[in-house]
């Protein structure tokens, strides 16, 4: 037996993209995809988009990379953006959604414990089927066995609650607490969102106790729901903030937002990142919001949405054993199946050319392009159509 000189661990399958054109996807065979999965929420402009590739070329003419012991035009600019667009005072660039999450849980520690004040507050309060990254620490945040299995033991200092449980998280809260980090919609737990109750009571519980707020809005944040950050649904904000997939539109990039408040801790020294805050990530980063981050294409967003839900959930009547209910908000649309989502997305992928994602608590994960018109929403709709149709349950293993 021989190992794959790509660490085998996805379950790769047959489509092998080589070409991307607006909201499709094309083999190395030739076959044509109907993308609605968007590199899991990554690619918001597509594949194709002008704009994005524009910026990329001329910065990559000019500067790719520089130490961050130098000053950062590229960066400060970025930054001062979506300070201006947020809650935050300071931002520190990451390349991954998983680095911005480890970011921010070192970000609430040192808000208790660099400087002396609170040196035993290191807990987080975090909640069941949530997906929070591949590293050491995001998996020690998020509680699901199959992120543990074969790396025991984890990282001390977190612990679990039911998501949209407020009073089991108000029961966690002792003398060591540092913060709570919660996504305020799961993606890979479901698209599932946090009831408004369940928000406002986090953050009135973190302004009681003295709490970091942390939200990881690695999947729900940047327009994906309509929105430029799904906190901004809720009337309140958090203290700290984790950002990555569609903030780059395909290039990586993260970054993990704080206020002035909560990054007291992190001083000279206290963290880092090689290649993080790069200048071509830089450029992705203005690209994507000089498309984005407008009322205009928010409001486009949340009128294509709430256009292919009800979609939905019409289509969703005419097979009543198949799924049982639509869930999400703006683009991050989620369909609750009454089977295992994952042989029907295989089945819609190999046999419809449609790309979707399974997820969680039995559900199938739309997220599109946030470029979609009416007629990828009719293609789309009609390839689901025909894969409901044509779909049979594979016969259950002895």
């Amino acid at each position: 037996m021989s190992i794959t000189p790509l660490m085998p661990v996805y379950p790769r399958c047959g489509v092998r993209p080589v070409r991307g054109e607006h909201c499709h996807l094309i083999s190395e065979d030739g076959t044509r995809y109907l993308d609605f999965a968007s590199g899991i929420a990554v690619n918001i402009l597509g594949h194709s988009h002008p704009h994005l590739i524009g910026a990329l070329q001329r910065q990559v003419e000019t500067l790719m990379h520089v130490s961050n012991l130098y000053g950062s035009p590229q960066g400060e600019k970025l930054a001062q953006r979506l300070v201006d667009m947020t809650f935050a005072d300071t931002v520190f660039f990451t390349n991954s959604g998983a680095e911005a999450v480890e970011c921010a849980i070192k970000t609430a520690r040192a808000y208790h414990q660099y400087h002396g004040q609170s040196p035993d507050r290191f807990e987080i309060i975090a909640f069941r089927n949530a997906f929070h990254g591949r590293t050491m620490g995001t998996i020690s945040a998020s509680d699901q066995d199959k992120m543990h299995k074969g790396f025991l033991p984890l990282l001390p200092g977190f612990h679990y609650v039911d998501f949209n449980d407020l009073e089991a998280a108000k029961a966690l809260i002792g003398p060591h607490t540092a913060g709570i980090l919660v996504e305020p919609i799961q993606g890979e737990g479901g698209i599932r969102e946090g009831d408004e109750a369940f928000i406002k009571g986090l953050r009135e519980l973190c302004d009681a106790h003295d709490l970091m707020l942390i939200f990881d809005e690695v999947q729900c944040g940047v327009a994906r729901t309509g929105a430029m950050f799904a906190y901004e649904h809720y009337g309140i904000e958090p203290d700290i903030m984790a950002i990555a997939k569609g903030i780059g539109g395909g290039f990586p990039l993260g970054g993990c937002l704080a206020s002035e408040k909560a990054a007291r801790g992190m001083v000279i020294g206290t963290h880092g990142s090689t290649y993080g805050g790069n200048p071509l990530a830089m450029a992705a980063g203005e690209a994507v919001l000089d498309v984005v981050a407008n009322a205009e294409f928010l409001g486009q967003v949340r009128a294509t949405g709430d256009r292919l839900k009800a979609r939905l959930e019409q289509f969703i009547g005419n097979y009543p054993d198949m799924f049982e209910l639509v869930r999400g908000r703006g683009l991050m649309l989620g369909l609750k199946c009454k089977m295992e989502p994952r042989p029907f997305v295989a089945h819609m992928r190999d046999n419809h050319q449609v790309l979707a994602v399974s997820a969680g608590d039995m559900t199938l994960r739309i997220l599109p392009p946030l470029v979609i018109d009416d007629s990828h929403i009719d293609e789309f709709m009609d390839k689901l159509s025909a894969a409901a149709a044509s779909y049979a349950p594979p016969a259950p293993t002895a």
